[in-house]
């Protein structure tokens, strides 16, 4: 480390606050371009993450124009089919689990608020399965986004590196807010990793960790009105004297 890295001060602590409370999952964005400069900068600052022993695990594709547009295709297609005919559901599978394979309070009540707000917001009531389908479809579009990520790390490498590619990602998000941009991270894509992984000339070494959506939010779209709630720090935290 430098002596500016240790000895530098933040004059505007209040804008990284920001930064950080005004990332959202966006879930529609304007067809703006994004600069390849502005992408490479975020990218370059967001490698200052931290990781075990400096492993740096991640690896990160960009998906621009026809890259882009090639994967929407390839995956959408695949996700309609499946929802044509669910037994297709087997031959598309996470590597690594995600979430977990029994949900239990507080975290189901979590995700079920999380749901039902959403689809309440779209007007998507419980059962409308083809109105669900095709909000879920719209992660497989970038929810429009000009700019797609994929982020993969050697299947070698031990479950801290996922620790470590979560603090990379989440450089990136927070990097973007500094230069006007939003996100959404996405796990949604993971089960089409046998689709992905050729399609971005990852090796076979790789394990897909997950996507992300990177533009301007369309500050029209009523979708993007909708933000989670957090829980109050002394739920979670507990102070040792």
């Amino acid at each position: 480390m430098t002596r500016h890295a240790v000895t530098a001060v933040v004059n505007d602590p209040a804008s990284v606050d920001t930064a950080i409370e005004t990332r959202f999952s966006a879930r529609a964005f304007l067809p703006k371009p994004v600069p390849r400069e502005t992408i490479e900068h975020i990218i370059s600052v967001a490698r200052r993450a931290p990781s075990g022993t400096n492993t740096q695990p991640w690896r990160v594709y960009v998906l621009q124009g026809a890259s882009r547009d090639g994967l929407v295709e390839k995956v959408c297609a695949a996700h309609d089919a499946i929802y044509a005919n669910p037994a297709l559901a087997v031959e598309y599978s996470e590597e690594y689990d995600y979430y977990p394979q029994k949900w239990v309070s507080p975290y189901i009540d979590r995700r079920r608020e999380n749901g039902w707000g959403l689809y309440g917001l779209l007007d998507i009531a419980k059962g409308e399965k083809d109105k669900m389908h095709a909000q879920h479809h719209r992660n497989f579009k970038f929810f429009d986004a000009p700019v797609g990520l994929m982020f993969t790390l050697d299947r070698i490498l031990g479950r801290g590196s996922l620790v470590d590619c979560g603090m990379f990602l989440q450089n990136i998000m927070v990097g973007a807010r500094a230069h006007g941009l939003h996100t959404c991270p996405q796990a949604a894509w993971n089960p089409f990793a046998k689709i992905i992984l050729p399609h971005i000339g990852a090796g076979t070494d790789e394990m897909l960790l997950c996507g992300m959506s990177m533009g301007y939010a369309d500050p029209m779209e009523k979708v993007n009105t909708f933000h989670t709630p957090r829980v109050p720090v002394e739920e979670f935290t507990k102070w040792l004297d």
